[in-house]
């Protein structure tokens, strides 16, 4: 994994989690709601469940196959002008003012090149989120599907997602953990 960009499995799991918030809210108000009926919860792990899922782990690749490549150039990009920072900086007392004023804007122009180039590859809307949610979202519908085949197969009204990175479920009994019944569901198909 590369140190200049976020691991997009994790990233897409951060972003859908957050937009679930307010709906983890209002399925809390209905649980409170129906007091005569009783409501069932269960939870899973979203990231063991993506760790188990040999689509997950090719996807990953695939992905840091595309990363490699725009890392690679960035890194070039980044050394080239650290390169040429260096050079001006010993060249510097032998400039006049007006050369000082032309290679310092040349540096700040490189420098805004690289901050573009890393942004439109490696920000949220940039290239490599853009082909991590095209290569992820397929998976994550089918997960996302398994998880509900088996909450309405044992009868489980919500499931909630227990992680290392977001703590919405605070406890949890593990006979309500249902991860490896969803991951066993995703292998059978």
């Amino acid at each position: 994994m590369y140190n200049n960009y976020p691991n997009p499995i994790s990233h897409i799991e951060v972003l859908v989690k957050t937009r679930s918030l307010s709906l983890i809210g209002a399925g809390l108000l209905l649980c409170a709601c129906g007091a005569g009926a009783q409501q069932r919860i269960a939870f899973v792990n979203s990231t063991k469940i993506f760790q188990e899922l040999p689509a997950a782990q090719e996807a990953q690749r695939r992905i840091d196959g595309i990363g490699k490549p725009m890392q690679d150039s960035l890194e070039t990009m980044k050394k080239d002008l650290q390169d040429k920072y260096a050079e001006y900086q010993k060249k510097e007392a032998l400039y006049n003012d007006a050369t000082k004023k032309s290679e310092q804007q040349k540096l700040l122009e490189q420098e805004r090149a690289v901050q573009e180039y890393q942004l439109t590859r490696f920000g949220q809307e940039g290239l490599l989120a853009r082909h991590s949610e095209s290569i992820i979202g397929p998976i994550r519908e089918r997960i996302k599907a398994a998880i509900g085949a088996v909450a309405r197969e044992l009868k489980y009204n919500f499931v909630f997602d227990k992680t290392e990175q977001i703590q919405i479920l605070l406890y949890g009994d593990p006979k309500d953990d249902i991860t490896f019944k969803v991951i066993d569901r995703l292998r059978r198909g």
